[in-house]
């Protein structure tokens, strides 16, 4: 059995940081996402191999996974000629495939429990299922509307107040049957929400859902990319090396010197060195070889790899990229981010 990630996207609501780096690979904690997609994936045994669906800098993608070395799971690449869309994306992945499939858009992190949708897909004998997941504000996306067997009647995008039936939206996660792709058009961007999807429902084919009120989000935004890291760090995500802990976790070869202050939670990568009256607080995240210097503050930020923050500088629930440098007392602000490379000069603030 095999895996679809889709993962071509640009990551464009995450600029500047994905503009070297693709969403798929942003760091969370110490660790490219993907790789915890790939963890759900390889609890499902029958899945022997991943196919990463890329289009957007597919090369950096490769560097990172290669052939699945290490991984305990195979990794295929198929690379998109072009931008096909999430329906586009998984014919041209899925061509050769012949049995059930499971798709994961390339920026949902979630628990859910994939061995129970296999079996609900199965029992259904369905063309196609779907996760679904409630949302306290749905008119922020798009609605699936079911019966009470859980059959999918209807997908509602953007509904306005009085359209609101129901709480439950895409997850971006499917079981889905090959013998259905050829509806979708052989190199043609195509949507499988707006496109494939309502085909399932006008030919009155097999499509049910599987609605899950497990921990569930999409890591797209700058916002939800930092809640991701708090909710590690809290434990409403169980993921290692937080699992259990509700402290700072300091990598082996990180040097905290004397005098500077640690509160967790928070996380500090191999290599770091945070200087005396520097202070990391809470639901921070300070990547490899990184240096904080003497009376700086790091604030619920998240800082990537090979970054120099100044003295006395202050990070306050910002963003910084790789190789960036903060200088001396400068500041950057809440919901700032910083590129990779970014030079913030002494005294000033972003």
């Amino acid at each position: 059995m095999k895996a679809i990630l889709l993962a071509g996207g640009k990551g464009t609501r995450l600029r500047p940081l994905t503009v070297h780096t693709p969403k798929p690979i942003v760091p969370i904690l110490d660790r490219p996402f993907l790789y915890y997609q790939i963890d759900l994936l390889k609890q499902i045994p029958e899945i022997d191999e991943v196919i990463l669906s890329l289009n957007y800098q597919p090369r950096r993608i490769e560097e990172i996974f290669g052939e699945g070395e290490g991984l305990g799971i195979r990794v295929r690449y198929v690379v998109e000629p072009m931008p096909l869309g999430t329906g586009g994306a998984i014919r041209y992945a899925g061509d050769s495939l012949t049995e059930s499939v499971v798709v994961f858009n390339g920026d949902v992190l979630t628990q859910v429990d994939l061995a129970a949708v296999l079996r609900l897909h199965r029992e259904r004998k369905a063309k196609a299922t779907i996760v679904l997941t409630p949302v306290d504000n749905p008119r922020a996306y798009g609605l699936v509307e079911t019966d009470s067997q859980g059959n999918i009647q209807r997908f509602l995008e953007k509904p306005g107040e009085s359209e609101i039936t129901c709480n439950t939206i895409n997850a971006g996660i499917y079981v889905l049957e090959p013998d259905t792709f050829d509806r979708i058009p052989k190199d043609t961007a195509w949507s499988i929400e707006r496109s494939f999807f309502p085909s399932l429902i006008e030919r009155g084919e097999a499509f049910v859902a599987y609605v899950y009120k497990g921990y569930w989000i999409d890591i797209g935004t700058p916002e939800k990319y930092t809640q991701v890291h708090r909710d590690i760090m809290s434990g409403a995500f169980s993921a290692a090396p937080f699992a259990g802990a509700k402290d700072a976790v300091i990598a082996e070869g990180a040097r905290i010197e004397d005098g500077a202050i640690v509160q967790g939670p928070c996380f500090i990568d191999e290599g770091t060195v945070v200087r005396p009256g520097a202070r990391v607080e809470p639901y921070s995240v300070i990547g490899r070889e990184c240096h904080i210097e003497e009376a700086a503050v790091v604030r619920g930020s998240i800082v990537w790899s090979g970054s120099w923050i100044g003295r006395e500088a202050v990070l306050d629930r910002a963003i910084v990229g790789r190789n960036a440098h903060v200088g001396r007392n400068a500041t950057v602000s809440p919901g700032r981010i910083l590129g990779d490379k970014s030079v913030l000069t002494d005294f000033t603030q972003a």
